[in-house]
């Protein structure tokens, strides 16, 4: 065929509009891919702490959808501390809408694609049942669920969930506390650890306590909590709470990239126990100058009983476990909440402890009775694998058949730092289009695991 200039003058007209619309057709499937974030009833520090990092992958415009109240001030003040900051500040520009219809606000106009909660653990459930029924994306503070009831719930929106084709995922930011990671990277050496114990009820295979501190600092102010934050009605128990975290990590460090099925765990000791806040302590956390109304039936003698501790002993694919969270009212000066962790290997055992003698900062320890021979193991592990992840880390012996690891600084980026990586773990997924397989068996597991432990320990 012979191209002359009138054919490409009567075609000219046809090719723009195929440019413009191939142009057009990009732009959408580029928008289509960004990731746009929705912030739901955000009632806890931890929904604002997701936005302390800035993401490529992410539109730098958050819609906020919200009751009025000083819960969603708090997380746009803390928006605008991060927008302000004079280091690597952020540019999020935030839309809001404030009204007792803010759920259903959300659902209809779908501004994003990604729903962010984390507040009142009570209507977490629900907020994210309708979330996946609408096609939304899920990124949750943990617990996603509080009672029977909740649990129930979840199981039926992981279904939904993956008839949607969309992702539910809580935040698991202690998986990247730094001496964790060391713990875990250690056990996995079966020169160095050997292989989990079985352990007993009394000497579990594994454990982990937390103590946490309603009185705290948070990005350098102190932390103003909402006073339901107290009613474990809305907040949940200690035994359901905190102690996700440490379920979570039992399983996450005891069987890597396992599968464990709820028939895996057995229950065998549970208990919860209050701590009590007296008026002074609950004005200065709260700001409020009496106890609201819904806490009275908790208040004896002036003082608050809130069931936030919660213990549990069990055993999960066979092993013995043990979780138990502490909380008080502040920590001594200059400490914080703290971290016990033990795992007991055959050939060794690794532990994390954040007292005194370690200046309240967590540390992991290494111990073994098997002698010099150990040692000479133990740095060459240290050389070789450790060092291949941790550049840079070494040990210090400090007692016969007791090392203490020394981890590179720049690898204890804190508590706060730890949402940004979690987020950045989440964004991955999400481009993928799923979870690792065996993320959401253990996430229906874990909770399985703290709802048993509080319908025993309510038993008792």
């Amino acid at each position: 065929m012979k191209i002359t200039f009138s054919y490409i003058k009567l075609m000219m007209p046809i090719l723009l509009l195929m440019v413009s619309c191939g142009q057009e057709k990009g732009k959408e499937h580029m928008e289509k891919e960004k990731v746009k974030l929705m912030t739901l009833d955000p009632g806890h520090f931890h929904a604002a702490l997701v936005q302390k990092t800035m993401y490529p992958q992410v539109d730098s415009t958050i819609h906020v959808f919200a009751p009025e109240g000083p819960e969603v001030q708090d997380f746009l003040s803390k928006i605008e501390q991060y927008n302000a900051r004079p280091d690597n500040p952020t540019a999020w520009e935030v839309k809001t809408y404030f009204g007792d219809d803010y759920l259903s606000k959300m659902i209809s106009q779908k501004p994003g694609n990604v729903m962010v909660v984390a507040g009142k653990n009570s209507k977490k459930i629900d907020y994210i049942l309708e979330a996946v029924k609408a096609g939304l994306n899920v990124y949750a503070d943990k617990p996603l669920v509080i009672n029977p009831e909740g649990f129930e719930k979840l199981k039926k929106a992981f279904k939904i969930a993956n008839e949607n084709d969309v992702l539910i995922y809580d935040i698991m930011t202690e998986r990247f506390e730094s001496t964790t990671m060391m713990q875990k990277q250690f056990s996995l050496l079966t020169n160095v650890f050997g292989e989990l114990v079985v352990g007993t009820a009394d000497k579990p295979a594994i454990s982990k306590e937390s103590v946490h501190h309603f009185f705290k600092y948070v990005s350098g102010k102190p932390l103003v909590r909402p006073s339901w934050f107290f009613d474990v009605n809305e907040e949940g128990e200690g035994i359901v709470d905190v102690t996700t975290h440490l379920v979570d990590l039992v399983q996450w460090e005891a069987f890597p990239g396992q599968v464990i099925d709820s028939s895996q765990v057995e229950m065998i000791a549970a208990r919860r126990w209050p701590t009590e806040l007296n008026l002074e302590e609950f004005q200065k956390v709260t700001g409020m100058e009496s106890y609201p109304e819904y806490l009275r039936n908790n208040v004896t003698d002036q003082k608050l009983n809130i069931y936030c501790n919660g213990e549990m002993t069990y055993k999960i694919k066979g092993k013995h476990a043990k979780v138990s969270v502490i909380w008080n009212y502040v920590a001594p000066e200059g400490t914080g909440d703290t971290h016990y962790s033990i795992m007991r290997g055959t050939k060794a055992d690794l532990i994390i402890r954040q007292g005194a003698a370690e200046n309240y900062k967590p540390m992991l320890y290494i111990e073994s009775a098997l002698g010099e021979d150990f040692e000479k193991t133990l740095n060459l592990a240290v050389q070789n694998e450790i060092a291949a992840q941790f550049p840079g880390t070494s040990i210090v012996k400090v007692d016969e058949g007791k090392w203490r690891i020394e981890i590179p600084q720049e690898f204890k980026i804190g508590h706060e730092a730890h949402f940004g990586q979690v987020t950045e773990n989440y964004l991955k997924y999400l481009e993928l289009g799923e979870l690792p397989s065996w993320e959401v068996p253990n996430m229906i597991t874990k909770y399985y695991t703290t709802i048993e432990a509080y319908k025993m320990a309510k038993a008792e």
